[in-house]
């Protein structure tokens, strides 16, 4: 028998999102499958309106999303997903902080922003 992986540590912002989902009120899945094929997940989903969330990290500092590799893997990921019809967002830590991100979500929803 197996021992199950722990959750994800969240990073700063996607702690910050998740807190602003929870101030609103609204559902969500964390780390929500999309793509069985390929293991694909979004940080973020509100799986009725196939929206999906995006915090890319690292992105001041060379991290992953920034390099070639990994940058192409998040293009096919990201135009897969689109393909499947859903809409993706995808925000900078600093973008969460400053309140874009929630706001565009409730925009969305059709919800006054904050």
């Amino acid at each position: 028998m197996s021992t199950p992986k722990p959750p994800k540590k969240l990073s700063p912002g996607e702690e910050a999102f998740a807190l602003h989902c929870r101030a609103e009120k609204l559902t969500y899945e964390r780390e929500s499958l999309f793509y069985v094929g390929r293991m694909w997940r979004f940080d973020f989903t509100f799986p009725a309106i196939k929206l999906a969330v995006e915090i890319e990290g690292g992105i001041w500092n060379s991290g992953a999303h920034t390099r070639g590799k990994h940058f192409e893997s998040d293009c096919l990921k990201y135009n897969s997903a689109v393909k499947m019809g859903w809409r993706v967002l995808r925000y900078s830590t600093e973008m969460v902080m400053a309140g874009t991100a929630i706001n565009d979500v409730l925009e969305i929803l059709g919800r006054p922003a904050l």
